[in-house]
């Protein structure tokens, strides 16, 4: 028997779909070649835009034609969805995006939770110099755009020692380079040092500078507290750092940490995706800054550059408070390149409140930008409070605009340099 996968998406997308090939490995099955040559064929799917899920019904309504061809010659020919598109399905409680996939994908036979793929075998990795490691799942941020804590669910870290023996073996394989994965990695951890109960949104009521209620941290069990600037926990071996934000202290992450003891076991180059600005600490910058083999571009979602956006976004952050980060990065971390997302044409952005991202994005100088045009998404707050009101030729309009300023003046420069 063999299979083939079809990725869609993200780094994250990807690194499942090793563990996703070392799974049929496992089983005994090989590799094929193509759609053609495979009896299981695995789709991994994405649905961070409308785009990307059109792209997956296309193929697999494809595929069905191959399929009735195996059928007729009493071969094996399954298809099997798993990814994003089906992390909704099996979380939505109304079984009505279920209902839709069946109707629209009539050819599948089997659609897989990616949670069913554990990390128990080790992942079949094409790369022999790069390797993807992800140390968490989900997102608790809930940005009213996005769709992905419907897809991936609440975030779950994986366990600290975990990532750092797998890393540790990667380095004894001769592996150069290093990619840490998580849906929004600078909050890493957060999940394994607070009560399952309590929440991003939570924490920030829970936790200040100024008072600390005790009922709150009698559930963690944490004794001799000091809420001083240099504020830190003692758990174990680790010493989770508190992130600020609007004045008080919002998560702890261990990120700082597990990013620092992988920098230092000698990798070449350590990069990690994606942070989230509201939860990018001062050590975080610290450990950048003092590890030269971390990546100098660092990735940044900044989504608008105007705060009326960004508040219907449930951006945690105002332009002002991001560029001062932006600052703050560039003046500890030498020869540093931000590359960012942005969205266009969210839903009620005037003319002058995009002008205020393509000020934003002048002031920064960005080295790349990922630009979408926004997209409505299957039970996201956006898509139930707000209209998409925007024309499509507006959009594309304030696309190119983006692409114009951001990207083009760079792929001119790398032409250049390839000539």
């Amino acid at each position: 028997m063999k299979y083939f996968i079809k990725t869609f998406g993200c780094q994250q997308n990807h690194s499942d779909t090793e563990r996703i090939s070392s799974d049929f490995k496992a089983r005994g099955y090989k590799k094929a070649k193509s759609y053609k040559d495979a009896n299981f064929v695995i789709i991994n799917t994405c649905m961070i835009r409308q785009s990307a899920e059109n792209r997956v019904y296309g193929l697999v309504n494809n595929l069905g034609k191959i399929k009735n061809e195996k059928i007729k010659k009493k071969q094996v020919y399954k298809i099997i969805i798993t990814g994003c598109m089906i992390g909704l399905a099996f979380r939505d409680k109304t079984g009505e995006y279920l209902k839709l996939l069946k109707k629209r994908l009539p050819y599948a036979d089997e659609f897989m939770p990616i949670e069913e793929v554990g990390f128990n075998l080790e992942p079949v990795r094409s790369d022999k110099v790069s390797a993807w490691v992800p140390i968490s799942n989900g997102c608790n941020n809930f940005c009213t755009f996005c769709i992905v804590p419907f897809t991936r669910g609440r975030e779950i870290s994986r366990p600290y020692k975990n990532i750092i023996d797998e890393c540790k073996e990667l380095k004894k394989k001769g592996y150069k380079n290093i990619m840490l994965l998580g849906q929004n990695v600078n909050s890493y951890g957060a999940d394994l040092i607070l009560p399952a109960s309590v929440i991003p949104n939570e924490v920030r009521d829970l936790v200040t500078e100024g008072s600390v209620k005790k009922t709150y941290f009698r559930k963690l069990k944490i004794e001799n507290l000091n809420m001083n600037e240099n504020f830190k926990l003692k758990i174990e071996n680790y010493k989770p750092v508190y992130v600020r934000h609007l004045g008080r202290y919002r998560i702890p992450t261990l990120f700082p940490q597990l990013l620092d003891e992988v920098a230092k076991m000698g990798f070449e180059k350590v990069e990690f995706m994606s942070s989230n600005p509201w939860d990018f600490s001062d050590e975080l910058i610290k450990v950048i800054a003092e590890n030269k083999n971390i990546s100098r571009t660092l990735h940044l979602p900044v989504q608008s550059g105007d705060d009326n956006v960004l508040k219907r976004m449930n951006r945690w952050y105002s332009a002002r408070e991001y560029l001062a980060l932006i600052s703050k990065l560039k003046t500890q971390i030498s020869k540093l390149k931000i590359t960012t997302d942005i969205i266009v044409g969210f839903c009620g952005e005037t003319d002058l409140e995009f002008e205020s991202t393509v000020k934003l994005c002048k002031k920064v100088g960005f080295r790349w930008a990922y630009i979408s045009m926004y997209s409505p998404r299957f039970n996201t707050a956006a898509t139930k409070v707000f209209k998409d009101d925007i024309s499509h030729i507006i959009k594309k309009k304030r696309w190119l605009i983006l692409d114009d300023l951001i990207n083009k003046p760079h792929l001119k420069k790398y032409n250049k340099m390839i000539k």
